[in-house]
């Protein structure tokens, strides 16, 4: 068996305090390592901080620590998702400049280095595009004279807008690399759907793949290569 050693993420107290988030983080790289022999060396480095800026490893001892034991034992380091790094591409950019090897347990034991960056940069960008949206129609809808309502709500209504939106990143990150080339291979919508449920791709909501949800991942990737 492979030592690998695991990091988990929260961003919040709350989340920290109740442990929300951070068993299933548990059991998903865990799964990963029993998947693929590994064996988790010791117990997970946990961290409750935002991954939010480019300095965040600084204003986050947790993860440095998980580093050192990385380097010390010559391993990588898991982690459940992606974000659980940070949502920040420079971040990662950083990261992999640790000589640190990372494995995403979400996205499966062969993704290099390299393209870890990619599905960085096109999740943060993803955001992005998203968040300028939303800006943009509560714009209008003030302009047009629309109650937002309760600053409570709408923080809400904008929490659950932004978790939407990193959800359909993730998703995009996840499926783009099976449905790009696919896709110019000239194999049609459906055929590329059935090929994402036999690889056992998941759907951002669990169900079943359709050719709608390849044309939108392909639609959100395009917006974020046009200028």
């Amino acid at each position: 068996m492979k030592p690998i050693i695991a990091y988990c993420r929260v961003s919040t107290g709350r989340q920290g305090r109740s442990g929300l988030g951070l068993e299933a983080q548990r059991e998903a790289t865990q799964r990963f390592a029993n998947a693929n022999g590994f064996a988790i060396t010791g117990e997970p480095f946990v961290e409750v901080e935002t991954g939010k800026g480019a300095d965040a490893l600084e204003r986050r001892p947790q993860l440095k620590g998980a580093l050192d034991a990385a380097r010390k034992r010559k391993c990588p380091v898991i982690v459940a998702k992606l974000d659980r790094l940070s949502r920040d591409v420079h971040f990662i950019s950083g990261l992999m400049q640790q000589k640190v090897p990372f494995i995403v347990a979400e996205l499966g034991p062969d993704v290099d280095p390299f393209m870890l960056h990619i599905y960085a940069a096109l999740a943060e960008k993803e955001r992005a595009l998203i968040s300028e949206r939303t800006k943009a129609a509560l714009r209008a809808a003030k302009a047009r004279g629309v109650v937002l309502g309760n600053p409570r709500l709408a923080e809400a209504r904008a929490s659950r807008m932004r978790a939407n939106a990193e959800e359909a990143a993730r998703q995009t990150a996840l499926a783009l690399p099976t449905i790009q080339p696919l896709f110019e291979q000239g194999r049609s919508l459906r055929a590329i759907a059935r090929e994402l449920e036999a690889r056992g791709i998941p759907t951002a909501r669990g169900g079943r793949w359709s050719a709608v949800q390849v044309t939108d991942i392909l639609r959100r990737a395009q917006s974020t290569t046009t200028p």
